[in-house]
């Protein structure tokens, strides 16, 4: 038997952490387009004159590659986290039904 109010603490609790990793998720998804303009200017200016020149020398840069596993790392935190706040919810639901499956056999055989 879980203790819903145990639950409900744990919950909010973990409610910053989980803000938390999502604004970090969030910042390096915005972080990430940023570096890809600044990593295509400086591909022009080393002197590749396409934008498809300047996009495929930023994807590839080992900047970015640190960017998109810092994402990835952002990312698994976040849903994690988001995993764990809804399986708790979970827990409370499945507490409630619990809680008015006996009562209705209490009241069953008054």
């Amino acid at each position: 038997m879980i203790d819903p109010e145990a639950v409900l603490h744990s919950m909010r609790d973990s409610a910053p952490q989980y803000a938390q990793a999502k604004a970090e998720r969030i910042y390096l998804e915005e972080f990430r387009r940023s570096k890809k303009a600044i990593l295509m200017q400086q591909a022009r200016a080393d002197g590749t004159d396409s934008v498809n020149g300047q996009e495929r020398d930023a994807l590839a840069h080992d900047e970015y590659m640190v960017i998109l596993d810092g994402l990835f790392a952002a990312t698994e935190v976040e849903e994690r986290l988001r995993w764990q706040l809804e399986v708790s919810r979970l827990e409370v639901e499945v507490w409630r039904t619990q809680q008015a499956s006996e009562r209705m056999i209490l009241r069953s055989h008054e």
